[in-house]
């Protein structure tokens, strides 16, 4: 459906800093080969203030410590995360800027952009991953269907009737549940809201039908009997949400809507220094405070290769830009 006035696409996950965390936190300074020599710039892709500018600045100071550097934040926000893509790009290419890179602002802005200025398959060079958020569907607990199926099967009687409700227009909610939509053959209706949390309410208030969250501002309602989680758009099941299954359990194979999170540097880095890179990074995310801080917030740790986030990033790219295409969203 089309969505040609998009607003901002950029979804402020409350628990992203704590993915951030999770990688840097002991990170040990070792190895023969030392290149931290000056301070270090982490540009994060949200405005200063609030919760996650605050958990950034921590995850600089720990960094830092585990460098042997000062690590500053640069808060680069705005356009979907595209303004902090395009800094990291035009930075020196030597390991001393690095970017938070996520779906958002590597496989959606891009395209949601008419004139986003860069190709992150092209212009970032991949560290690794850190891991992968899924999303869930949920309806209201009293709403008369108990599976994604029956969900199914009710909108295809009565096309564009039911409604689903996303955290903004071109945001990672409203896209997943475009992809659904396609996947399944069904018309739905969207309604916006201004952020996750006043969607969950709209859901709470039966404003709307059903909507695709991450599982932490979904989690306590679905515990407490409130919501009904339908499936996970991950191909696994989620230890925060274990009873829930996934889409392709409940007759929809193929069907993925997550979000990847990764670390990432401006093309041309030394091969050296993202080797490093990697490997602390690796050795972060094999820690159980770690994996316990990413388990609890719905996150599936995935370390691996440089090459391996390299060729997630580039899936992300042509997946939802075949998603943003067909929808008709742009944001200019």
């Amino acid at each position: 459906m089309a969505e040609r006035d998009c607003r901002d696409i950029t979804t402020r996950y409350g628990f992203l800093a704590l993915l951030i965390t999770a990688i840097v936190v002991g990170i040990p300074a070792h190895g023969a080969e030392t290149y931290f020599t000056r301070p270090v710039r982490l540009v994060v892709p949200f405005p200063p203030g609030g919760g996650n500018d605050a958990l950034g600045r921590l995850v600089a100071d720990r960094m830092g410590s585990a460098l042997g550097q000062r690590v500053t934040v640069d808060n680069r926000a705005g356009a979907g995360g595209s303004v902090g893509a395009r800094e990291v790009i035009r930075s020196n290419a030597d390991g001393y800027t690095l970017l938070l890179g996520h779906t958002g602002s590597l496989g959606m802005t891009p395209h949601l952009y008419h004139n986003a200025g860069y190709d992150p398959r092209r212009d970032l060079a991949p560290i690794g991953l850190i891991g992968r958020i899924p999303l869930v569907m949920v309806v209201h607990a009293q709403a008369p269907v108990r599976t994604m199926k029956q969900f199914v099967d009710l909108a295809r009687i009565a096309p564009g009737k039911l409604n689903y409700g996303s955290g903004g227009a071109c945001s990672g909610s409203h896209l997943a549940a475009e992809l659904f939509a396609f996947t399944t053959g069904i018309r739905l209706t969207h309604v916006p809201y201004k952020g996750t949390a006043q969607t969950v309410t709209g859901l709470l208030a039966r404003e709307i039908d059903t909507l695709f969250s991450v599982v932490p501002p979904v989690r306590a309602h679905v515990e407490a009997g409130t919501l009904r989680a339908l499936a996970l758009t991950s191909p696994e099941r989620s230890p925060a949400l274990p009873g829930v299954p996934t889409a392709a359990e409940e007759g929809l194979p193929g069907f993925e809507a997550v979000l990847n999170y990764g670390v990432a540097a401006p093309a041309g880095t030394p091969s050296r220094v993202l080797a490093r890179l990697n490997a602390e990074l690796n050795a972060a995310l094999a820690t159980a405070a770690a994996r316990n801080v990413l388990v609890t917030e719905g996150v599936t740790p995935q370390p691996g290769t440089s090459a391996r986030y390299g060729a997630v990033i580039a899936q992300d790219f042509e997946k939802w830009g075949e998603v943003i295409r067909k929808s008709g969203a742009r944001v200019d």
